[in-house]
């Protein structure tokens, strides 16, 4: 079987986090979205489909053919949504030929025999899809949809928990002291042989389980809460982290942090409080920093999506923030904030607007365009240099052209602040 995952127009609802990445590499629990798949289709023939400036990028990270369709109609098909969450869910991927529809009318899936996909002409699978539903039987369906930023929270203690029982991987590898408590069942915790746990760590998987990953270092007087997925290579120092986080890889921690998913080689090594948020790649989060998740009143938070604000329906949203920004000490984020991508953010004493443009330097109240562009790219190598990674050339044009999406919003907000 040839398996098709395909991003669609919903990934404009998941910025900033989908500037930099395609949807089905956004991460609910200890795996990404596409790695969920991968695990529900093992021996499938996997091809992906993604805006074509993230291709030269994605084409590499993920060793995968990107939009590729020369091999189209030589096996079954199966168009899978990037978007989807994974898990069967009553979903049957077997049978005749026909488009699944959620109640949103996007489309979850498209299942299409050999002959139905031969000779077909198509520039891009937008057009294969529009095809296969004029002439499939379309069916209603019910299904995990990744639709904003706060859905990934919103499924992650359900996502960690599926993840830990459909890994091979249980009981603890790793040498534990003595001085480290297990508070609940001990099948509930897996350590990798290469990690540390230094003494005095508290451990809870009571209200679910906790993975922790090779080469993680777990420093004295830092409690787990479960469910939790520490990620390869991240240290955490002295901190709480509470039920429902997805850290890592490479990450560094510190203080307190509720609910939240850290994609990868961010930094929040100090004290301050992160809750119900998603952090991109290369964002470093000053000490003191804090964010908030829940407004006074109990009310739902409101969150930019696609120029307004709408109403996310969840009581505790913290923030979300693309990948390169950095915001300094002791800077206060409002309950459901955005913070785009490549930001420089400086304390003020005040809460943060909700919604900071891509590219933008908040100071003294105000947003000016920073240093530029060339200057951006200069500190994301010295901080990539720290964990040994390169930007590449193809990571430079991507960071380039996400600069031209957001040459409008960014303008908007230089033009209020020079009044």
């Amino acid at each position: 079987m040839q398996v098709y995952v395909f991003e669609d127009e919903g990934y404009s609802r998941l910025y900033p986090l989908t500037f930099t990445r395609p949807v089905f590499e956004l991460k609910c629990g200890a795996t990404s979205l596409l790695e969920k798949i991968e695990r529900d289709f093992p021996g499938a023939e996997i091809f992906l489909s993604m805006r074509d400036y993230l291709a030269p990028v994605f084409k590499h990270k993920l060793a995968l053919p990107v939009n590729d369709l020369s091999k189209i109609g030589e096996r079954d098909g199966l168009f899978i949504n990037g978007r989807w969450l994974g898990g069967q869910e009553g979903i049957d991927f077997e049978g005749p030929e026909e488009v699944a529809i959620s109640p949103e009318q996007e489309v979850v899936y498209a299942r299409a025999k050999r002959n139905t996909l031969k000779g077909l002409k198509a520039q891009d699978l937008s057009q294969v899809l529009e095809h296969l539903k004029s002439t499939l039987k379309v069916e209603k369906v019910e299904a995990r949809m990744v639709r904003y930023p706060w859905d990934l929270i919103k499924h992650n203690h359900q996502a960690l928990a599926e993840d830990f029982e459909a890994s091979t991987k249980k009981g603890t590898g790793a040498e534990i002291p003595h001085q480290v408590p297990v508070l609940g069942p001990k099948e509930n915790v897996y350590i990798a042989p290469t990690a540390k746990i230094y003494p005095f760590v508290l451990l809870d998987p009571t209200e679910g389980p906790i993975y922790i990953d090779e080469e993680t270092s777990i420093f004295s007087h830092t409690s787990v809460e479960g469910p939790a997925y520490i990620g390869k290579g991240t240290h955490i120092a002295g901190a709480k982290i509470r039920p429902g986080c997805s850290i890592g890889p490479f990450s560094r921690l510190g203080g307190e942090v509720e609910g939240s998913i850290i994609h990868g080689y961010s930094n929040k090594y100090h004290l301050g409080f992160l809750g119900h948020s998603y952090l991109g790649e290369w964002v470093n989060i000053g000490a003191l920093t804090t964010s908030s998740d829940l407004k006074n009143d109990y009310s739902t938070s409101h969150v930019w999506v696609q120029g307004r604000f709408i109403d996310s329906g969840e009581l505790k949203v913290g923030c979300f923030i693309g990948d390169h920004t950095k915001l300094g000490i002791g800077t206060l984020l409002n309950t459901g904030t955005t913070v785009g991508v490549c930001c420089n953010i400086l304390p003020h004493g005040e809460l943060l607007p909700k919604f900071l443009p891509s590219f933008t330097c908040f100071l003294r109240n105000k947003f000016t365009p920073g240093m530029g562009l060339e200057e951006m790219f200069k500190t994301a190598r010295t901080v990539m240099a720290r964990r040994d990674v390169e930007l590449t050339p193809e990571e430079i044009a991507m960071l380039k052209k996400v600069y031209e999406l957001t040459e409008e919003e960014r303008g908007k907000a230089l033009k209020r602040s020079r009044r």
